[in-house]
């Protein structure tokens, strides 16, 4: 597998080591401001070298990775995390993630009350 010289869009980079399922999905977290490199928001045509910090955030949760490889084309799961150093910060225990309100099925809307009481036990 041929790597590329020089430098490679962040948006491709992204979507190459699995860090988005599509490239159109990269490309749009990028245009909302989800991606930086290097500190800075990053555009999809943002170029990325080995050592540049590729911040993402969104989705499940946030993912600090170090570009070591350059990649243009998606590979296996196995190389993908061989071409970043991980430096994401370890998530909180599920026992201190917030629970989500349960309602009984058929219960219809929450009243202002309910609402009341769900933001109460969200922290809100």
């Amino acid at each position: 597998m041929a790597e590329p010289q020089g430098r490679v869009r962040v948006d491709a980079w992204t979507w190459a080591v699995r860090l988005f399922p599509t490239r159109s999905a990269a490309g749009a977290a990028c245009r909302a401001g989800h991606v930086r490199v290097n500190g800075e928001r990053a555009k999809p045509a943002t170029q990325v070298v080995p050592g540049d910090e590729v911040q993402v955030r969104g989705g499940p949760r946030e993912r600090l990775v170090v570009v070591q490889r350059l990649l243009v084309k998606r590979v296996s799961a196995e190389v993908a995390q061989a071409s970043y150093l991980d430096r994401s910060p370890v998530p909180p225990p599920r026992d201190q993630v917030a629970l989500a309100a349960h309602r009984d099925r058929g219960a219809g809307r929450p009243t202002k009350r309910d609402r009341r009481a769900i933001e109460r036990l969200r922290g809100h």
